[in-house]
């Protein structure tokens, strides 16, 4: 593959997020927030599937020890199973706001999912951050988010790293081997010619892929922060990125529509990373 491919579909995401490689399925998932749909991409013949959703989605994660994901809805946590689709309530991690959504998430080795939350109008730091532990336990473990965004765990599992889009921040934090969190520290600041940093996931030689909205580019950053690789798209909001295949060595880029003129936004891409990537965690309740 030279440069990107865009998969070919009857229609593009208004905003597209949260991409799953599923080894179980052979196949990506991924949301469409605003568009309230889940969608699934065969990577056998690259068919396309798609389930409305009742409220906006914002990821799914898949079970370890049950059929179906866990997925976060605008208003929770939710048990989700396919053909047919039935959605079960878990629990609501902030019934008293009910302009908040949820937004991005990943599952840690431990089992747990560390998800964030966001205010619908983008209008103040209402989101936080929070551990959903196997057992059904939700825990709040940080605070004072405008768009959480992009939980990425590194490689040996011992940092959690967590951005705030708007002011363009990724932080990161310890997590000892329950799940549990250390103090969080400001990794990097991007600039405005950047973009805002949005989804994320590590590599397995312990880089850092960052879809950098705005700037419509997938960055790679090194244990220091650095830019080592950028990759442009003809898509300025471009959202996140997971690998995935067999060999973890194809990734897919998700983009957005919402607001712009742009003959490929909200388009689903692939890229070619020239590095594998990690296989995903699943959660163990």
């Amino acid at each position: 593959m030279t440069g990107f491919r865009i998969i070919p579909r009857d229609r593009v995401d208004r905003l597209g997020e949260g991409p799953l490689w599923s080894p179980a399925h052979n196949a990506l998932f991924w949301v469409d927030v605003t568009g309230q749909r889940l969608n699934r991409l065969g990577l056998a013949d690259d068919a396309v599937t798609e389930w409305a959703m009742p409220e906006m989605i914002g990821w799914v994660i898949e079970r370890r020890d049950h059929p179906g994901f866990i997925a976060g809805l605008h208003s929770g946590f939710v048990e989700l199973t396919l053909d047919p689709l039935v959605i079960t309530p878990v629990v609501q991690p902030e019934p008293h706001l009910p302009g908040n959504r949820m937004n991005d998430a990943k599952a840690h080795s431990s089992g747990c999912i560390f998800a964030g939350t966001m205010p619908v109008a983008i209008d103040r730091p209402s989101g936080s951050l929070y551990r959903l532990d196997p057992g059904g336990a939700l825990n709040t473990v940080d605070t004072g988010y405008t768009v959480t965004n992009g939980p990425a765990i590194s490689p040996d599992g011992r940092f959690l790293y967590h951005t705030d889009s708007v002011p363009r921040r990724i932080y990161r934090f310890p997590i000892d081997a329950d799940g549990g969190l250390g103090p969080r520290s400001l990794w990097r600041q991007f600039h405005a010619d950047e973009g805002h940093p949005d989804g994320m996931t590590f590599d397995a030689m312990g880089g850092l892929w960052v879809a950098c909205w705005g700037a419509g580019q997938v960055v790679r950053l090194d244990a220091a922060g650095a830019v080592t690789r950028v990759i442009t798209l003809p898509a300025s909001q471009t959202s996140s990125c997971t690998f995935a295949g067999e060999r973890l060595d194809r990734m897919f880029v998700t983009s957005s529509a919402d607001g712009v003129d742009e003959p490929h936004g909200g388009a689903l891409f692939e890229i070619d990373p020239g590095v594998t990537g990690l296989a995903p965690e699943r959660y163990a309740g």
